[in-house]
């Protein structure tokens, strides 16, 4: 069996919107929904290992949570901690636009702890949840050490908490290093803009930064489905990167420009947007692990992700994302 493990957080929504008269929605959430996209979007032949921290006072019902998945490969990666699990609570203004409140940092993994639980992975899909997964000095010791293909959601490495616990975008400090990290990154439309403010046009930024390390970049346009910018070798993308030489990563010829291209997103009334990017994202990579075309990476995850959408929480999305259970 080949391996994917996946690095995040699991946090602990508290969802309201506009919509709510009487209570929030209450459910698991962060790397959850990764979590039940990969259950629903695997390759075959492959197994997942959850490389995460839970707090102790949700750690019964986070693993619980992990147990009901079928493809979990082991959860002997999974580390219960003495302190609170972290927690997020979300107000949305529209289906787009939220505030974000966090709490409960748990502390970001060292490399002693990292090491053997990637080790016998094939490839990693790491999720930025909280930003404090990983610190740069890891990524970096991540990407010399792992022989395979690392997937990065960078989201919240693009937000800063402020002093009651609320979020905003920020310019990522070392971004350059950061990307160099990952074969393949994800971000959304905002945050290619934040990215890029020092650059001008963030579609030429993407366009230039897309090379030596990084091979395929997406972004994600809400309603409007996705975009993406690749090399001419980016695909197809292997667990081992695809890739000759030493950790399976050589130069690309920079010669050959990049590719682009744009697929509309399904369309989508209503329902909870939340854990969209996540679905979006691990869907893509299964479907990149599998050996599929960029076209139908992209279709697949927007047809995951506005699926998502009809959902609520992460708790029996991967049944739902499979077409098992009517419309919740």
């Amino acid at each position: 069996m080949s391996v994917l493990g996946v690095i995040g957080t699991m946090v602990w929504d508290t969802i309201w919107r506009d919509s709510d008269t009487m209570s929030p929605i209450e459910e698991w959430g962060g790397i959850s929904y990764a979590l039940a996209a990969a259950d629903a979007a695997c390759p075959p032949g492959y197994g997942v290992r959850p490389i995460i921290k839970l707090g102790r006072d949700l750690a019964e019902s986070g693993l619980r949570f992990i147990r009901a998945l079928s493809v979990i490969e082991s959860d002997a990666a999974i580390s219960v901690v003495d302190a609170p699990n972290t927690r997020v609570e979300l107000s949305y203004r529209s289906n787009e636009r939220r505030c974000e409140r966090i709490s409960g940092h748990l502390s970001e993994w060292s490399w002693a702890e990292l090491e053997p639980r990637v080790r016998g992975c094939d490839a990693l899909y790491v999720n930025f949840i909280t930003g404090n997964e990983l610190d740069l000095g890891l990524a970096t010791l991540l990407r010399r050490n792992f022989e395979g293909a690392i997937y990065a959601d960078i989201h919240s490495l693009l937000l800063a908490t402020g002093p009651g616990g609320e979020r905003h975008s920020r310019p990522l400090d070392h971004w350059a290093e950061w990307l160099t990290c990952f074969d393949a990154v994800q971000l959304n439309e905002d945050e290619l803009t934040t990215l890029s403010a020092h650059w001008g046009d963030p579609w030429a930024f993407a366009a230039d930064i897309v090379g030596r390390d990084t091979r395929l970049l997406f972004v994600t346009l809400g309603t409007r489905g996705a975009a993406y910018v690749a090399t001419p070798d980016a695909l197809p993308l292997r667990a081992d990167g695809g890739r000759g030489g030493r950790g399976g990563r050589g130069l690309i010829d920079r010669a050959e420009p990049v590719r682009t291209g744009h697929f509309g997103g399904e369309p989508v009334q209503g329902g909870d947007p939340t854990g969209c990017g996540d679905v979006w994202g691990m869907t893509a990579f299964c479907k990149l692990l599998e050996g599929c075309g960029v076209e139908e990476v992209v279709r697949a995850a927007n047809e995951a992700a506005s699926r998502n959408v009809a959902h609520l929480g992460a708790t029996g999305l991967n049944g739902f994302l499979k077409g098992r259970l009517g419309r919740a």
